[in-house]
C-alpha cells in the first residue's frame, strides 16, 4: 500500500502557495510508494462530511507556480482547536476537534501531514505534534512575521506591489502637490511598509513597533514643506498606531475567525494630521488584498520551491514536529516549537531601521 501525504494551506492566501503544492508533488513522484493528497480550505477539507480531499498529480500541478492562491482553498476561520459550532439558540461557540482530526488521519490512512501557513497554522502544527500527528512545517506569510526563517515567502512579492503602489503614488503628489497616505498589511509586524518605504522613498514610515507621535509626523512634513517640496509621501502599516493609542480596528463575530478586523490607521492619521494644522491637501489609498493576490515574484517562485522540496524530504526523513526555514543559502529544519516561540518584529535598533533613518525617513519617534 502507498503511503499518503496529506498537503493543507492555512491562513490568508499567498504568492508563491501554488510552488510549494507543485514542488511537494514532483519531489514525492519520484518515490513511488507515495500519493500526495489535498484537503480543501485548510483542514476543513478532511474535517467535514462528507470529507474534501483531492488527489494532487503531477499533471494538476503543472505550470501552477505562476499562479497565485492556492489551488486547494484556505481560510483563516476555525481550524481542529477552535471550530466554529452553531448552538440552538442561533449563537456562535467553537470547540476543539482535535482528537476527531486524528482519527480521521488514521481513518483515511495518512502517514504524514505538510501544513503550509504562518504563524497561527504553525501553532496548529504544534499542537498536532504534540498529539502525535507526524506533521511538518512550511512557513508562508507576506507579513514576514515567524522567526527562525530568514525570509518566509510571499513577503517579497508583497513589497514589490507595495514598493510599485509608493512609486506611483509618488508621481500623483507631486503633481498635485498633496501628502499621499498608503496603507498597506502588517499587523503586529513592520516589514512590508519599512521595506516599501526604503525602496519607493517614503518620507515618512509608521509601524507596529514604534508608536509615532504626530507631532513628529507633522515635524517632518513641514522640513519637506520648508525645503521646496510642497508634496511628502507616507506608509503606514495597518497596525501601527499613535503614542498611548490602540490599533485601528473593527470588532469581528464571524465565527471561528479573529475577534478584530484591522483597518482604518491611514484614515486616523489623515484625520490626525488634519487637526494638527497639516496645510497641505492629504489623499489616502488602502492597498489591501492586492498585496496578497496575483503571481509571486521570482524571489518568491524559488524560496517556495526550495520549501517544497526540502518539507518532502523531511517526510521521508521523519522530522517531525519541525519546519523547513531559510537559512542562507540553505533550507535547515527548526522545531516547531521555536519558530513559534518569538513572534517576529521589526527591531527599532535593527540596521534596516537605521538605514531608513540614515535615508532621512521618518519613523514617527
Amino acid at each position: 500500500m502507498r503511503k499518503r501525504l496529506l498537503v493543507v494551506t492555512g491562513g490568508g492566501d499567498c504568492p508563491g502557495l501554488n510552488a510549494v503544492i507543485r514542488a511537494i508533488v514532483k519531489r514525492a513522484a519520484f518515490e513511488s510508494d507515495w500519493e500526495v493528497l489535498g484537503s480543501i480550505d485548510a483542514f476543513n477539507g478532511i474535517m467535514l462530511d462528507p470529507m474534501q480531499i483531492v488527489e494532487l498529480t503531477p499533471e494538476m500541478v503543472a505550470g501552477i507556480h505562476v499562479q497565485g492562491g492556492t489551488i486547494i482553498g484556505t481560510t483563516n476561520r476555525g481550524g481542529p482547536f477552535n471550530w466554529p459550532v452553531q448552538n440552538t439558540d442561533g449563537s456562535w461557540t467553537t470547540i476543539d476537534r482535535s482528537a476527531d482530526l486524528m482519527d480521521r488521519l488514521r481513518a483515511q490512512n495518512i502517514s504524514a501531514v505538510i501544513n503550509i501557513g504562518g504563524d497561527g497554522s504553525q501553532k496548529i502544527s504544534q499542537g498536532l505534534f504534540e498529539l502525535g500527528c507526524p506533521v511538518i512545517g512550511v512557513p508562508k506569510t507576506i507579513d514576514n512575521d515567524l522567526s527562525d526563517t530568514d525570509f518566509t515567502f510571499g513577503f517579497q512579492t508583497a513589497v514589490e506591489s507595495a514598493t510599485d503602489a509608493v512609486d506611483k503614488l509618488v508621481t500623483t503628489a507631486a503633481s498635485h502637490h498633496r501628502v499621499l497616505i498608503l496603507e498597506v498589511m502588517g499587523r503586529y509586524a513592520g516589514w512590508i511598509a519599512l521595506h516599501a518605504s526604503i525602496a519607493g522613498g517614503a518620507e515618512v514610515c509608521l509601524i507596529p513597533e514604534i508608536d509615532y507621535d504626530i507631532n513628529s509626523v507633522m515635524d517632518a512634513l513641514n522640513r519637506r514643506i520648508t525645503s521646496g517640496k510642497g508634496f511628502a509621501n507616507i506608509v503606514i502599516a495597518e497596525g501601527a498606531k499613535p503614542r498611548e493609542g490602540t490599533m485601528s480596528y473593527t470588532a469581528s463575530d464571524d465565527p471561528g475567525a479573529m475577534p478584530i478586523r484591522l483597518g482604518g490607521a491611514g484614515l486616523r492619521l489623515s484625520q490626525e494630521l488634519k487637526d494638527a494644522g497639516c496645510s497641505i491637501e492629504i489623499r489616502e489609498t488602502i492597498l489591501g488584498h492586492l498585496q496578497r493576490g496575483g503571481k509571486p515574484c521570482a524571489f518568491d517562485r524559488v524560496l517556495a520551491s526550495q520549501f517544497g522540496v526540502a518539507a518532502f524530504e523531511m517526510v521521508l526523513q521523519e522530522k517531525w514536529g519541525q519546519m523547513a526555514a531559510y537559512c542562507h543559502p540553505e533550507i535547515v529544519a527548526v522545531p516547531l516549537s521555536e519558530a513559534i516561540k518569538t513572534y517576529n518584529h521589526v527591531d527599532p535598533g535593527s540596521g534596516l531601521v537605521r538605514t531608513a533613518r540614515g535615508l532621512g525617513i521618518c519613523m514617527g519617534d
